[in-house]
């Protein structure tokens, strides 16, 4: 069954501002984005909607993006995740995050750089 939709980017993002200039961004290379506030909201539309990428925070309430990342490459080894973050990464989630994860941008990042993860993936 295949679960792609090319064009269609998954952002899970707890701050709604940066949420919606992810989805701006996103827009200037026409690509449909679909927005969720949490990891619990994002697995249920993983599930239920197809995505060519998941592109989310790392630090969340509810369920990390670490924790997101595990669980959507269980069911969907294939689907590339992208975590975002203002942090620098702690120690216990970098392994995870540069063993399992697609990509990673730091906050903020610039319109080239999202541009560079959307070619790689999409």
């Amino acid at each position: 069954m295949g679960r792609k939709n090319r064009k269609k980017v998954l952002v899970v993002e707890d701050n709604p501002n940066m949420s919606g200039l992810l989805a701006d961004m996103l827009e200037v290379f026409e690509v449909e984005s679909v927005s969720a506030s949490d990891g619990v909201e994002a697995l249920q539309l993983v599930n239920d909607q197809e995505f060519g990428l998941v592109i989310s925070d790392l630090r969340m309430p509810k369920m990390t993006g670490t924790e997101l990342l595990l669980a959507v490459k269980e069911k969907y080894p294939k689907m590339p995740v992208v975590l975002i973050s203002g942090y620098t990464i702690d120690s216990a989630d970098d392994e995870t995050v540069t063993t399992r994860a697609d990509g990673f941008l730091s906050k903020p990042f610039k319109m080239n750089e999202l541009q560079e993860v959307l070619n790689s993936f999409m």
